[in-house]
């Protein structure tokens, strides 16, 4: 160690990627740095100068040099994710003094504290491929759309796929009911109703109810909370760059938290029961939702009206059809066992997931 301030941070949790490393002596600065770096989801590391472990400043994900440090970091391996900190808007030398230390960005605060924390989510978190998202809707009221977006997270939970679900619906009753995890310790909706900005994904996903091998955020028990659309785009954001997959339980109506969330999913499911009346009601919310969701399908759920069937029904709304919902006898009673849809694995709804999914992470169901 190399002073009073300098810490090691604990074991990252699994999976965690290690921290940035902080290099300053400056106070003030170092307690700015400290904060964005919480709203980020992150642990730092932090220095006077560079760490005497080489690993220490070569195997950070990225580094964040105070001005005050610019000449103790001058003689450190040059390298990709140094950023340099300061607060003088005025200080010309500050660009001569990143040139000198090979940093990528100059950044000066207050102004530039959103895109370091950006950058900083990005960096512990890694960049990779995001996770497919996919949002179920009911094309009118009891549908099955909820029953579907439950089916589709648990079958993928199963094969061992990274999975969160998602209520975006808080007048559904909370999804976390059909898999039995009401009183699941962790987050829901209204503590997330203030978030702005950038939310950190391991933090979200650490913070929500496990359940049958998924995370779950659904609604709580107490009065109706509405989504604002900072939060919905903060919420999503943070769970698609998780990776693996997000179903999202959303509602009929198109306020301006579900165009947020229609314009961060690959694809859409619209449930439509077989029946003229159903297909009339679906039609209106197809036209919606299609303002903002450019890959809507349709998912047709039986009993069958006289002279229809599926394509039919997927025709009469301009959809593309995603498949035929099966039935699935003695599914409200086994919720009531606390088993939630899907967990049949031979019933019909999880094959119908199972293939769904199958072709879904191959290409086959996102254009």
């Amino acid at each position: 160690m190399d002073g009073p301030m300098a810490s090691e941070r604990p074991p990252s949790a699994e999976g965690r990627r290690a921290g940035p490393l902080i290099v300053t002596e400056d106070e003030a600065l170092l307690d700015d740095l400290l904060r964005l770096c919480a709203a980020a989801g992150a642990e730092p590391e932090v220095h006077h100068s560079v760490p005497e472990r080489r690993s220490g400043w070569e195997g950070a994900p990225l580094i964040l040099v105070g001005d005050d440090a610019a000449a103790r970091v001058r003689g450190a391996a040059r390298r990709r994710g140094v950023l340099l900190v300061g607060r003088d808007q005025d200080d010309p030398g500050v660009w001569q003094r990143a040139v000198e230390i090979g940093a990528d960005h100059v950044l000066l605060l207050p102004d530039g504290e959103q895109w370091l924390v950006d950058r900083i989510a990005d960096a512990v978190e890694g960049v990779g491929r995001q996770a497919l998202t996919v949002g179920v809707m009911g094309g009118r009221g009891g549908a099955g759309a909820s029953t579907l977006a439950c089916a589709l997270a648990v079958t993928a939970a199963r094969a061992g796929r990274r999975t969160m679900l998602i209520d975006g619906d808080p007048l559904g009753g909370g999804i976390d009911v059909l898999l039995g995890g009401e009183q699941a310790e962790g987050r829901r909706w209204p503590d997330f109703a203030a978030s702005r900005g950038r939310v950190g994904g391991g933090a979200l996903e650490e913070s929500l109810p496990h359940l049958h091998a998924l995370r779950v955020l659904s609604w709580d028990r107490g009065d109706t909370v509405a989504i604002p659309a900072e939060a919905m785009r903060a919420v999503l954001a943070a769970a698609r760059r998780r990776g693996g997959v997000v179903v999202v339980d959303l509602p009929r109506r198109v306020d301006d938290s579900v165009a947020e969330a229609l314009a961060q999913l690959d694809l859409g499911l619209l449930v439509v029961p077989a029946e003229l009346r159903a297909v009339a009601a679906a039609n209106r919310v197809a036209s919606s939702v299609s303002m903002v969701l450019r890959d809507l399908r349709a998912v047709v759920r039986g009993p069958y009206a006289a002279g229809l069937d599926e394509q039919w029904v997927a025709a009469a709304l301009g959809l593309p059809l995603a498949g035929e919902l099966p039935m699935e006898h003695g599914l409200l009673e086994g919720v009531e066992k606390g088993l939630p849809p899907g967990s049949a694995v031979r019933g019909p709804l999880s094959r119908f997931c199972t293939a769904f999914w199958e072709q879904a992470l191959t290409g086959g169901a996102v254009a």
